[in-house]
């Protein structure tokens, strides 16, 4: 990363998780969507929620929702300008909130904290794509949808 502040670092992701979905280059879009789970902070959880439902990143709106699921998140989250958007913007997205908020609630030992740590899930994540894209040995691109 080097001199990039982690803000641009972020949107600069943000950005190639968009342009990889509208290419599909699904490497790619699985690489900053790891990244960007890395990078979840109050101040861009719920654009990075945002940017998870538009371009069908699961992972990245996991963490994203059980982000602001926590209670020592979930005030600080709900007074920003983005999560202020995303009510307005994707209201279905409130409801999911609310499932993942009451889950979290069934399992108060779940520790999340203002800055996510990285996880060795992701790898595997990563894994799991390269042996799917290998699968289809005429070259044709798949795309997977959730």
């Amino acid at each position: 990363m080097g001199s990039v502040p982690m803000c641009s670092y972020a949107v600069m992701m943000q950005h190639l998780v968009a342009a990889a979905d509208l290419y599909n280059i699904d490497r790619l879009k699985l690489l900053c969507e790891s990244k960007l789970c890395d990078e979840i902070t109050i101040d861009n959880v719920a654009t990075s929620l945002a940017l998870a439902e538009q371009h069908h990143c699961p992972q990245l709106k996991a963490i994203c929702l059980k982000f602001i699921a926590n209670p020592s998140n979930l005030g600080a989250v709900m007074q920003s300008k983005a999560f202020l958007d995303l009510k307005e913007s994707c209201p279905s997205m409130l409801l999911e909130l609310l499932g993942t908020f009451a889950s979290a609630d069934d399992n108060p030992s779940q520790n999340l904290s203002r800055k996510r740590s990285s996880s060795s899930i992701y790898g595997q994540d990563l894994a799991d794509a390269f042996a799917a894209e290998s699968a289809h040995p005429n070259g044709r691109r798949v795309r997977r949808r959730t």
